[in-house]
């Protein structure tokens, strides 16, 4: 299952709204050298005025004519900081990343002592994975401007990815400092404070983030995954619920929706979700033969499907004292643990598959919480024995897919998410898995080919940091295969 985490990189709208603050600041230099015009009186001729005709097209998000004029203006004065920002965040816009990288290098050499050129480099180069050269040109723009809010987020997600939560807590509270903090900012400061087991600030920093936008499908799936790890499963349903009722039928939100269901032990919601997303619940051998009986009361048993976690998972510990050897309630432990403890989890889906090692859901628990766990080869193993006995099962394609993914084993996990893309076309994401892997191994046209299939499926706010991603990497790929580098189609 594909986990969902907040995309805090550009979009189009937000790279709008920051050229539009250096728009001001490069005017103000242009009114004061007005007056330098040519003495044939052609503003072709005259660099202040072609970098202003750049500026209005820029503003007016006509890329492709700001990058003509910035360029000619820089042609007749090569030593023009502000052009050759402007032209970076231009060609930024219009996705030549190389050619804006070089840009907004040569702004920083011609005027080292300017924030803005510094933090549109370091965040270019943090969203292409390039963290350890972004960090110094981050930092470098926050003690030039220390409110510069985008290094402030770029520099906050770069430093999370690196596992210092300290450290990316205080960079997010900075950016939050700022009234005008936009709502991935605050997403982001929830994303450092959970990080940093401060789950009561993380919900009042994501309570924020949905007063200013009630709908924002980053911020509800974020509150979802926070609730649920606490055991509130209703109001993470009602979190889920509402981020579908804004992008109706979408897959992962109903994935998500599935897997609360089936903790909640609300089977009739479960069922509708699976039917919808074209899933058979099939019971299990055990159910379909005749479980063995609980023993324990009415009353224990009735709690065990209460639809509060904290009072089901009570009464299931309860149960299992007096039915230590019955691998159901083992295995709802272990479905109920999954997210707040996976550890735990681990080892009571480990000992339901132990006790009946012939049922597939059990073995499909157990390592999926092993791949939670990282132990990918122990799960591998454990999958390949369920898919051949039970070959249509997708949760164990899915978890075997991103275990050979993660062990690199490319060529081995091509076949699974293939055969997850033939059983569920509209999960977009797996093209992108799919190109990545082509990728890895070399293959750059079929590579490519998925590549170019995402970018044309994919959902800019479900799928932005792997669309910022691929956007980034299709330049260098097309001129790798002009080049004729890579292994070569068979056939």
């Amino acid at each position: 299952m594909v986990s969902w985490f907040p995309r805090l990189l550009w979009s189009r709208s937000r790279l709008a709204a920051f050229i539009t603050s250096a728009l001001l600041f490069s005017s103000l230099l242009a009114v004061g050298a007005t007056a330098q015009t040519d003495d044939l009186g052609d503003s072709s001729a005259d660099p202040i005025k072609l970098f202003e005709r750049g500026q209005n097209a820029h503003a007016h998000g006509d890329f492709e004519r700001a990058v003509d004029f910035y360029e000619q203006a820089i042609k007749l004065r090569p030593e023009f900081p502000e052009a050759e920002f402007q032209l970076g965040s231009a060609l930024i816009a219009l996705n030549r990343l190389p050619e804006a990288e070089a840009a907004l290098r040569r702004s920083i050499a011609l005027r080292k002592d300017w924030a803005l050129p510094y933090s549109s480099l370091g965040t270019l180069l943090s969203r292409d994975n390039r963290d350890r050269e972004a960090e110094p040109v981050l930092r470098q723009a926050l003690k030039l401007d220390p409110q510069n809010t985008a290094a402030l987020r770029a520099l906050a997600e770069l430093r999370l990815r690196a596992g210092d939560a300290s450290g990316a807590a205080e960079l997010a509270k900075r950016a939050t400092d700022d009234k005008d903090a936009p709502v991935s900012a605050w997403v982001l400061r929830a994303m450092t404070e959970r990080a940093l087991g401060d789950k009561v600030s993380a919900k009042a920093s994501l309570d924020r983030a949905l007063q200013m936008e009630p709908q924002n499908i980053a911020a509800l799936v974020e509150r979802s995954d926070l609730r649920a790890a606490e055991g509130d499963l209703e109001h993470a349903i009602e979190d889920l619920k509402a981020a579908e009722h804004v992008k109706p039928a979408d897959k992962q939100i109903l994935f998500r929706l599935l897997e609360l269901y089936q903790r909640a032990g609300k089977d009739e919601e479960a069922e509708r979700t699976a039917q919808s997303l074209g899933i058979a619940r099939r019971p299990s051998p055990a159910a379909a033969q005749g479980e063995i009986k609980v023993i324990g009361t009415a009353a224990e048993i009735e709690a065990a499907n209460d639809a509060d976690p904290s009072k089901a998972r009570q009464a299931l510990e309860i149960l299992l004292q007096k039915n230590p050897r019955h691998a159901l309630l083992l295995a709802r432990l272990g479905a109920s643990y999954r997210t707040d403890d996976p550890a735990r989890s681990l080892e009571f889906y480990r000992r339901a598959n132990e006790i009946d090692p012939k049922n597939p859901d059990h073995a499909t628990g157990y390592a999926a919480a092993l791949v939670q766990s990282r132990h990918f080869e122990d799960a591998v193993n454990i999958l390949r024995h369920v898919i051949s006995t039970t070959p249509n099962n997708y949760v164990a394609h899915a978890n075997l897919a991103t275990a050979l993914y993660e062990l690199k084993r490319f060529t081995e996990a091509l076949p699974e998410y293939k055969w997850l893309l033939e059983a569920k076309p509209d999960l977009v994401v797996t093209y992108y898995f799919i190109a990545t892997a082509h990728d890895k191994l070399g293959e750059f046209e079929d590579a490519l080919a998925n590549y170019e299939l995402f970018m044309t499926r994919a959902d800019p706010k479900v799928n932005e940091l792997e669309i910022e991603k691929v956007k980034l990497r299709l330049p260098p790929l097309r001129r790798q295969i002009q080049l004729k580098q890579g292994v070569k189609r068979k056939g």
